[in-house]
C-alpha cells in the first residue's frame, strides 16, 4: 500500500500524458511523496495505451493501467480506477495539464492541517483562476455551478472542478452512493458528502485549458449536469 494514488482518466491522450506524468514525477521527487499513478484508458485510438507502456519502462513500478472497452463515461471510469489504487488517499485531476501538479502538495499540507475528509481545488476564489477559455466556457462554467449552488447550496467555490484529494474510505462510501456517471460525477460527490456530514477544505488553484486535444465537454454533458442538478434537488426536497 502507498500513501497516494493519482488517478487519471484518459481518451485520446498520448500527447499530454507524457508531459502529466513527467510534472507528477517531478513533484514526488521534490517532496518525497509515497505515490502512485493509475491511469484509466477508454480505448483510446491514438495509441494512449502504448505511451503508458513505455512510461512504465521509465518509472518502473509507479504507473498502472487499467483498459476499458471504451467511452463509459468520467465518473464510471473514477469507480473502475479506484478498484487499482492502492493508495490511503485517493488524488483525482485530469490528464490534460488542465490541473498542474504543483498543487498536490498544497492539497496534503491542507489535508493534514484540517484533518478534512476531501481537499478540493477552487478556480473562484483569491489566488483561483482560469486561463485559455474562451467567455462561452467560462459562462458555462459560472452559470453551472451558481445554479448548483442555489438550488443545493453545498457550500463549496468550486462544484464542477476535478481536482480533488480524498480519504480513501470516503471515496469508497461516496462512490456508493453517486449515480451519475458524466461530468455531473464532481457536483453529486460534494452534495453526498455533505449529506454524509464530512468535511470538505478548498486550496486555489489555476486551471489552464488543454494544449493539446480537444475538450471532451459538449452539449450532451451539459445536459447531463442539469439533469444532475434537478435529479439532487428532487432527492433534496422529497
Amino acid at each position: 500500500m502507498v500513501e497516494y494514488s493519482v488517478l487519471l482518466p484518459t481518451y485520446n491522450e498520448r500527447e499530454n500524458l507524457p508531459l502529466i506524468v513527467c510534472l507528477l514525477m517531478k513533484v514526488v521527487e521534490q517532496h518525497k511523496l509515497d505515490l502512485e499513478i493509475v491511469v484509466v484508458d477508454d480505448n483510446s485510438p491514438d495509441g494512449t495505451q502504448q505511451v503508458v507502456a513505455e512510461l512504465q519502462k521509465i518509472y518502473p513500478n509507479r504507473i498502472k493501467l487499467h483498459k476499458r472497452p471504451g467511452k463509459l463515461g468520467l465518473g464510471s471510469a473514477y469507480k473502475d480506477g479506484l478498484k487499482y489504487c492502492s493508495g490511503k488517499f485517493i488524488i483525482l485531476m485530469d490528464a490534460d495539464l488542465s490541473h498542474h501538479p504543483k498543487f498536490i502538495p498544497e492539497f496534503i499540507a491542507k489535508q493534514k492541517e484540517t484533518g478534512c475528509h476531501i481537499v478540493t481545488g477552487t478556480r473562484y476564489v483569491s489566488k483561483g483562476g482560469v486561463f485559455g477559455w474562451d467567455l462561452k466556457r467560462k459562462l458555462t462554467s459560472r452559470v453551472a455551478n451558481f445554479l448548483a449552488d442555489f438550488l443545493l447550496d453545498p457550500n463549496c467555490t468550486d462544484l464542477t472542478g476535478s481536482f480533488r484529494l480524498y480519504k480513501r474510505e470516503v471515496l469508497d462510501h461516496l462512490m456508493n452512493r453517486v449515480k451519475t456517471k458524466g461530468y455531473a460525477f464532481q457536483m453529486e460527490v460534494i452534495i453526498r458528502a455533505r449529506e454524509s456530514k464530512f468535511t470538505i477544505a478548498e486550496v486555489p488553484i489555476t486551471f489552464i485549458d488543454r494544449i493539446y486535444g480537444v475538450s471532451k465537454l459538449g452539449t450532451n454533458e451539459v445536459v447531463t449536469y442539469l439533469k444532475g442538478v434537478w435529479s439532487l434537488l428532487w432527492d433534496a426536497r422529497f
